[in-house]
Order: structure tokens, then C-alpha cells, then sequence
């Protein structure tokens, strides 16, 4: 889904990143101090997006359902309160997949080449289940 090696993409997920995500999540994709425990609103503090944190854990179609419903409904929480807002209605699905394909253009060959492991086990599992 996301498409690393496209550089059009990519430069157009830079600018979408910038404007929508980088407030947060850090122009260098550090993420908020102490993400891991809620803030003193009681909401999740924004992850970093970089090798250190755990977006690359996640399959595109996971990372793309959070962007765009937020991580509650994606993931199918009822206790988690997190300040990421959700987009559908902001950015297109096409503007989502961008800014996720830059965030992802950003780890080390390393990461990426796992994440991309990652993903075919994902759709594997997939099509396993829906047999």
C-alpha cells in the first residue's frame, strides 16, 4: 500500500506530514516525551513515527485504518483515549497513503525491509482467513 519508491509520493506525503502530522509527531518524527503513559489530560501524548517507536510494527493497512479512523475504532478500543485526530474528511486516502509512504521512506533499509516482511505475512494471513 504504501509506496516508498515512488519520489512524487513521497515529496507529497513531506508536505502533508508538515502541515498535518509534524506538530505532533516531530519534523524529525521523535514523537511527544513520555509517550507511552497518558498526559495530565488523561490522552495519549503522540508516538515518535521513527525506528525508535512502534509505527513500523504495524502493517500499512493497520497504519493507514488509524490515520484515517483513529486508532479507537481502528484497533477496536473502548478504554483508550489518545489527541491523535482522525482525518477521514480531512485528507484524502490518497494524501493518507502519502504522508504514511514518506514516514516510511524515512526508516533505515533495515526497518523497512522488515516492515515489508511484516506486510507479506499480513496479506498471507489474510487470504488464510478469508478461505
Amino acid at each position: 500500500m504504501l509506496r516508498t519508491d515512488d519520489k512524487q509520493i513521497v515529496a507529497a506525503g513531506a508536505a502533508i506530514y508538515a502541515t498535518n502530522c509534524a506538530s505532533c509527531h516531530g519534523a524529525g518524527l521523535k514523537g511527544q516525551s513520555d509517550w507511552q503513559s497518558p498526559g495530565a489530560d488523561g490522552l495519549m501524548p503522540a508516538p515518535p513515527h521513527d525506528e525508535t517507536g512502534h509505527t513500523w510494527h504495524h502493517p500499512d493497512e493497520v497504519l493507514f485504518a488509524i490515520t484515517k479512523h483513529g486508532i479507537v475504532k481502528a484497533a477496536g478500543l473502548t478504554e483508550y483515549r489518545s489527541a491523535m485526530p482522525i482525518y477521514e474528511g480531512v485528507l484524502s486516502d490518497e494524501e493518507i497513503v502519502a504522508a504514511l509512504s514518506w514516514i516510511k521512506a524515512q526508516w533505515p533499509a533495515e526497518i523497512r525491509e522488515r516492515h515489508d516482511q511484516m506486510n507479506a505475512q499480513y496479506q498471507a494471513q489474510k487470504r488464510v482467513s478469508n478461505k
